[in-house]
């Protein structure tokens, strides 16, 4: 009886130390159906001419397209994960990115205006329910390296939304509307590797959630009003870095052309050369995070690049060139430890937590966007930077965020 005995408990230890290891194959396909999720969200915005010439649309009808698509790939974002936490749904993800293959079909055919904001509503809907979920398997599969897993999954989200305009110039402009019925390949493409996905999801779901009843018991105590004060200081922080990096987003281009008299080809180089660095700022942050702690990485993300965002609006071309790379990277690298951060402060709200910052995320810079334009418009492109310079600032509000790790060590030892 003694040797059976001892026999169950290796295996149960062994299934559970198998639990516990990163999935990297996993991993790499999350990651890739990130790139395909917000390549195809990102055609969208890329065809905005093509629809103002075949609908005769105004710019208003052109703002109630974005509107319609950021409504409903931001703010419906925490309603799914709030959702998927009480009644976890592996198949969910394939479910999702049927809705965006069917906006893009969609898409391709639609007789009117108003069949265009159901197709990219149907867009929008597909990527509320993909960030969360597919969050909280990037989380299943990390093995413990959470900041890693976070890094990798979005990495294939950056990669998506550079190639999407790209793609588009290519096969769209040439083609014509219908061309964008082309792109339900990387839809269906995506449907089948997350299919595969939530087979897994499914087979590992018992050992995930008793290593989340694990995570509970072993979470960081702390008060609800310490809490809220944690979730409302690290909202300021989206807010900081997603308005700021929506001026480079959106703006770098034509900041090079006006102050330096750069060609669009060449303005276009330099925005690569950034968006690469954001590329490389969002793998190293994660990592980094699960070494030194999420609440280092914070203050040198948002706070540590506040030099470099205040020297940039007069610098010259070769200065401004290299300020952009250590701005993009820096502030990229925040992202993966906020979430992190979030998720280990509020356990067992994966879901929920993934959510909300994933819909802020999308919110943020979209709206920061919108207004910065404006501001743009109103003033000059140089002074959009010379105010968004100050934006990291808001870093110092880091110093409020309680230390999750100390707590966490101190619920451990019973402290």
């Amino acid at each position: 009886m003694a040797s059976s005995g001892t026999s169950v408990t290796e295996i149960a230890a062994g299934r559970e130390k198998q639990a516990e290891r990163t999935a990297f194959r996993i991993l790499a396909s999350i990651s890739i159906c990130h790139l395909l999720n917000d390549m195809l969200q990102s055609v969208i915005p890329s065809v905005y001419p093509m629809l103002k010439a075949s609908y005769h649309l105004d710019f208003g009808q052109i703002g109630l397209i974005t509107l319609t698509l950021q409504l409903t790939a931001s703010l419906l974002q925490p309603l799914v994960g709030v959702f998927t936490d009480h009644r976890p749904m592996p198949y969910s993800l394939p479910a999702g990115m049927a809705f965006t293959l069917s906006g893009l079909v969609m898409l391709s055919m639609a007789p009117s205006f108003p069949l265009v904001l159901l197709s990219v509503a149907l867009v929008g809907m597909g990527s509320s329910v993909f960030h969360p979920e597919s969050s909280r398997v990037a989380r299943m599969a990390s093995g413990g390296q959470h900041g890693l897993a976070q890094s990798l999954f979005q990495v294939g989200g950056n990669a998506g939304s550079s190639l999407g305009p790209l793609l588009a110039a290519f096969i769209i402009l040439p083609g014509g509307q219908r061309s964008i019925a082309w792109f339900s390949i990387a839809a269906l493409l995506a449907i089948a590797i997350l299919t595969y996905v939530g087979k897994w999801y499914r087979t590992r779901r018992t050992a995930t959630r008793k290593h989340q009843t694990r995570s509970v018991g072993a979470g960081p105590h702390l008060s609800t009003r310490k809490i809220v004060v944690a979730i409302t200081v690290l909202i300021s922080l989206i807010f900081s870095k997603f308005f700021y990096m929506a001026s480079l987003n959106s703006y770098y281009t034509f900041y090079l052309m006006t102050k330096f008299h750069l060609s669009r080809q060449s303005a276009l180089i330099y925005l690569f050369i950034f968006l690469g660095a954001v590329a490389a700022g969002t793998i190293i942050g994660g990592p980094v995070g699960d070494r030194i702690g999420r609440k280092y990485v914070i203050w040198c993300s948002i706070l540590g690049v506040l030099p470099f965002t205040l020297l940039l609006p007069y610098a010259n071309l070769f200065w401004t060139g290299v300020l952009t790379v250590i701005i993009g990277m820096v502030l990229a690298s925040a992202f993966s430890a906020i979430l992190v951060y979030a998720q280990e402060l509020v356990p067992g709200r994966v879901g929920t937590i993934s959510g909300l910052f994933f819909g802020l995320a999308f919110g943020m810079g979209g709206l920061g966007a919108a207004l910065l334009g404006r501001l743009a418009d109103a003033t000059s492109i140089t002074f959009v930077y010379r105010v968004c310079s100050f934006l990291p600032a808001l870093g110092l509000l880091t110093a409020l965020l309680p230390n999750v790790e100390t707590a966490r060590q101190r619920s451990a030892t019973g402290a």
